[in-house]
C-alpha cells in the first residue's frame, strides 16, 4: 500500500516569477492577458507527481456570484520548478500562460492547444523578441 502524505501545501506570492511572467507576455504582446487579474504563486508540499506548475481560472458562474472579472492564478511547485534552468522555467511560464484563453474569460485552453510544439514555438519567439529588443 502507497504512503500517502498528510499535511497541507503553503503557498506563497511568487514575485520573482510574476515579474519575469509579465515581462514574456509584454514581450510576446499578449495584450488579451490582463496583467491585474493574474498572480502567479509558488507552492511547497504538493504530493502531486509530475507536475511542475498548474493553471487555476475561475468559472463563470463565480465571477458572476462575485460580480468580479476573470481572474487566473499560475502556480509554480518549489520542489519542482525552482531547479529548472532559467530557460526551462521560460518554457514553464509561456506553457502556463498559454492555458489562458484569447477572451480571458475565466476558462481553460487545454492541451489540444498547449503542446510541447507550441510551447517552444512560443519560447523561440520569446527570445528571439529579447534579442531584437537588447540589440544582439
Amino acid at each position: 500500500m502507497k504512503k500517502r502524505r498528510t499535511g497541507s501545501i503553503r503557498y506563497e506570492i511568487a514575485a520573482d516569477i510574476q515579474m519575469r511572467f509579465e515581462e514574456i507576455v509584454r514581450t510576446l504582446g499578449l495584450n488579451y492577458i490582463d496583467l491585474g487579474n493574474v498572480v502567479c504563486l509558488r507552492s511547497f508540499g504538493s504530493a502531486a507527481r509530475r507536475v511542475v506548475a498548474r493553471c487555476h481560472g475561475m468559472s463563470k458562474v463565480l465571477q458572476v456570484a462575485m460580480r468580479i472579472k476573470a481572474f487566473y492564478v499560475l502556480e509554480f511547485i518549489a520542489e519542482r520548478f525552482d531547479g529548472l534552468t532559467p530557460e526551462v522555467q521560460d518554457e514553464t511560464i509561456i506553457h502556463e500562460l498559454m492555458h489562458i484563453p484569447g477572451n480571458f474569460g475565466g476558462g481553460f485552453r487545454h492541451h489540444d492547444h498547449v503542446t510541447g510544439d507550441n510551447v517552444k514555438q512560443l519560447h523561440k519567439k520569446y527570445r528571439e523578441a529579447r534579442r531584437l529588443a537588447e540589440g544582439r
